[in-house]
């Protein structure tokens, strides 16, 4: 690793540009729910199936892109996530039935493996030290600003735009993406950044299998993954179906697009903050407070009342913003592990976890077809959230 250059953060700029997008097209469905049920005919089963749909394709592919990372190196691996993430946007705005949405939206899940597994790879190989716990933090907030811009402009803006036609919105955020690839590429290859953008690791030409099994073999790897699925399970859960929640609560469409903002700008302040503070002195101290403020969001976000309500997503916004990052960072921070071998343990780690993002999309549809609200899937997130803080203990112990 050379020393710290400036170039450093065009390179962040450039995964921060292509992790938006993943933000924008990961959201884009959440506000669109009412428009897309409509007009092919779809449940909320169905809905909460489709929005679950790339985090299956994710928990396949998660490994391997690790791999397919670590042998083309950032520059390439980068804008081939970036063009899939695109071509599922565009998948979507033609989708004419369930099962083709379906198949759009499995696609993002090639795409976003590779993009969530690279920009902690490109993290580590750029910045060392509290500089990566900042770098980190600015990162992560590219979804959030994805996700901001499409919950809070889907309906006050864009609609109105483009004569409440939902397709020609996602088409757009297919171009955007689109470009934020090529942005990343074009910076990507600048000669300074390039040998680096380009390096190639074999992790010291260990056999994947030989290694899958070396990480696999650490308590504290199983654990983390373990607490990666949780998190996720919640995380993605409540993104996907916190406006809607809203609007069964007594908003319209306008006003729960804005205050299902309220978390993910809360988290951008997080992102930026928090990370950078998680040195390893008082990193599970920082777990502990993260894992209960989500299990206080799932409390409160059961109520209607916004004296409670608002504090609950602000907590929401606190913990998913953050705790990922948190964890990563003590992934890549244990033994054995390091910035060679970060695209297959990032890998591993996100695989895991998108079985939760898979699930918690699922049941939460599947538990309001049944029940007729949301409350019963909420309470079985806060009884995930207890075990999450329980888990905090036992990985100080083992890390």
């Amino acid at each position: 690793m050379q020393s710290p250059s400036p170039q450093r953060w065009l390179v962040l700029f450039g995964v921060w540009s292509i992790y938006g997008t993943f933000g924008l097209i990961a959201t884009g469905l959440a506000p669109l729910v009412k428009l897309v049920e409509h007009d092919l005919g779809m449940s909320h089963a169905e809905m909460g199936t489709v929005m679950g749909a790339w985090q299956l394709v994710y928990i396949a592919a998660a490994l391997p892109c690790g791999i397919l990372l670590d042998r083309l190196g950032s520059r390439w691996a980068l804008l081939l996530g970036a063009l899939c993430i695109a071509g599922s946007a565009y998948w979507r705005s033609c989708a004419g039935s369930f099962g083709e949405l379906l198949a759009a939206v499995m696609l993002f899940g090639i795409g976003g493996p590779i993009i969530s597994a690279g920009a902690p790879k490109v993290i580590a190989t750029w910045f060392q030290g509290p500089s990566r716990g900042l770098a980190m933090g600015i990162y992560i907030t590219g979804p959030a600003v994805g996700g901001v811009v499409s919950l809070t402009l889907t309906h006050s803006w864009l609609l109105p735009l483009f004569d409440q036609e939902w397709r020609e919105i996602l088409a757009l955020s297919a171009v955007v993406a689109a470009l934020a690839g090529g942005l990343w590429w074009l910076l990507a290859s600048l000669p300074g950044i390039r040998p680096l953008a380009d390096e190639r690791h074999n992790s010291a030409h260990t056999p994947h299998g030989e290694l899958l099994w070396s990480l696999l073999r650490q308590p504290a790897v199983r654990l983390l993954l373990a607490m990666a699925i949780g998190v996720f399970l919640i995380s993605h859960g409540l993104s996907n179906w916190l406006p809607e929640m809203l609007v069964h609560g007594g908003m319209n469409d306008v006003v729960a697009g804005y205050w299902s903002a309220i978390p993910i700008l809360i988290g951008i302040v997080g992102s930026l903050c928090i990370p950078r503070l998680a040195i390893p002195a008082r990193r599970f101290r920082i777990l502990a407070i993260l894992c209960c403020a989500m299990l206080f969001a799932s409390l409160m976000l059961q109520f209607q009342t916004h004296t409670v309500l608002l504090p609950g997503l602000i907590l929401q916004g606190i913990a998913r913003s953050t705790l990922t990052t948190v964890l990563v960072l003590t992934l890549v921070e244990l033994p054995n592990i390091g910035a060679r071998n970060a695209g297959v343990a990032s890998g591993l780690f996100f695989g895991a976890g998108e079985i939760g993002g898979m699930l918690g999309p699922l049941i939460l549809g599947v538990l309001y077809d049944l029940t007729h609200g949301f409350a019963l899937g909420l309470g079985l997130f806060t009884l995930i959230g207890i075990g999450l803080l329980a888990s905090v203990g036992r990985l100080r112990a083992i890390a």
